[in-house]
């Protein structure tokens, strides 16, 4: 079995997910496992200053390459707040399994998560975007 990981966090990314789990979007996903998981992630998240963010880490609103291992299946996502959550526009919610499973962690980590048909599981492959990274302060 191997260790878990420690996922990283901006403090700005984490005070907005702890009020997103006092919010009335995650009311209606408080007994799924993978919003447990979160919860139990953040909890031993490394939280650091946005200005010191490692630049191939997934933060919110950032655009990640995904793909699917054993398969050429490459899939792009903007990771979203609920509100902000639009499939069509491949704007992908932080409390959906897979936004869950990519949050915090680095280009070229394996992330996994249960799917009806066992696990799905996706490298990621490229960080297209990231605010901390490619964002200038106004």
């Amino acid at each position: 079995m191997t260790a878990k990981r420690q996922i990283i966090i901006s403090s700005e990314d984490q005070a907005r997910l702890e009020s997103l789990f006092h919010s009335r979007f995650a009311t209606a996903f408080e007994d799924k496992p993978y919003l447990q998981s979160l919860r139990g992630e953040l909890d031993d998240a490394q939280i650091i200053h946005p200005d010191d963010m490692p630049p191939d880490v997934v933060t919110m609103n950032s655009t990640v390459r995904l793909r699917e291992v054993g398969s050429k299946n490459v899939e792009t996502y903007t990771l979203v707040y609920p509100q902000d959550a639009n499939i069509a526009e491949d704007k992908l919610s932080v409390l959906a399994p897979i936004g869950t499973a990519i949050l915090g962690y680095r280009v070229g980590d394996l992330v996994r998560w249960n799917v009806p048909s066992g696990v799905a599981r996706f490298r990621i492959q490229e960080l297209v975007f990231q605010p901390e990274r490619d964002c200038v302060a106004a």
